[in-house]
């Protein structure tokens, strides 16, 4: 079912910027915009706060798939956060509490707390004592490994690993097609919490691309590499509209989505790292242009 381009066809790839998301709380939902600022750290505001347990230790929808139905509203001075039977949360972009420690996967980094309201907040909503609702210090540097990064240096805030996740919508049609074949229901985009959404290559190609060119309303040039498939733990299986979890997506992607490059591992989207642009603003109707990669 895979219907991948010819390389030999065509100089490279045409495609448009569909979609733009940004995920202010790590592992709750996303937030659909027209139009983006790029940041040295992927997307402003891009898992710039995090969920995290009485030990510091993140907290994702993994052990938590209720955090799909908190839904944050970014305006120009706060994020505001609503979540069914509860109060809405609002959080000063610029608000912070005091210092804290907090881990996500093996990096343990400086952080700042958001104070007892936040806290109590989300241990209400998600029912577990104990947790604490943490920003990213600006002052401090992640970095993506090294080992997929390789000569650039790519800081990242909250994100699992890298700056930006490119997908294409024909990759989530496909599996959508694949679905349906299943007896399931097709399944959004969101499920898969990409940054950025390219359309108007075939399904995968994405993972086939040197280097993203996106040509920006103000005639800037953008330079994403992307440098790793993006492996897919169970949050594509979480319902956003109820929160539930079910297995048919990993399901339908593990028969045909193993990758070698990651020794078998189920992936869908590419992670990027910015070579140019940071700075920019990114909108949806973007051009975009790529040369495809061979080794």
């Amino acid at each position: 079912m895979n219907s991948f381009a010819d390389p030999a066809a065509d100089d490279g790839v045409r495609a448009t910027v569909a979609a733009l998301f940004v995920h202010p709380v790590k592992s709750c939902a996303g937030v659909a915009l027209p139009e983006a600022r790029l940041m040295d750290t992927g997307l402003d505001l891009d898992r710039a706060w995090m969920v995290v347990d009485a030990q510091g230790r993140f907290v994702t929808q993994r052990e938590q798939p209720r955090m799909a139905l908190v839904h944050p509203h970014i305006r120009t001075l706060e994020v505001v956060l609503r979540a069914p039977g509860m109060l809405a949360l609002h959080l000063g972009i610029n608000e912070v509490e005091k210092p804290t420690r907090v881990q996500v996967w093996k990096d343990e980094v400086t952080a700042w707390d958001m104070g007892d309201v936040a806290a109590q907040w989300f241990s209400d909503f998600l029912g577990q004592p104990g947790l604490r609702l943490a920003r990213f210090d600006p002052e401090v540097t992640r970095l993506a490994s090294k080992q997929w990064t390789g000569e650039v240096d790519a800081p990242v805030e909250f994100a699992d690993g890298f700056p930006l996740l490119v997908v294409s919508q024909a990759s989530l049609d496909e599996l959508n097609a694949r679905l349906a074949a299943a007896g399931h229901a097709a399944v959004g985009i969101e499920r898969f919490r990409p940054n950025i959404v390219i359309d108007g290559v075939a399904a995968q190609d994405e993972d086939r691309l040197a280097e993203l060119r996106i040509t920006t309303a103000e005639g800037e040039t953008v330079v994403l590499r992307p440098v790793k498939p993006c492996p897919r733990c169970p949050i594509p299986n979480v319902d956003p509209a109820t929160g539930e979890s079910s297995p048919e997506v990993l399901a339908a992607l593990s028969a045909y989505r193993a990758n070698p490059v990651l020794d078998g591992a189920v992936t869908f989207g590419m992670n990027c790292v910015i070579v140019q642009g940071a700075g920019a603003t990114l909108c949806v109707g973007d051009a975009v242009s790529a040369d495809w990669r061979f080794d």
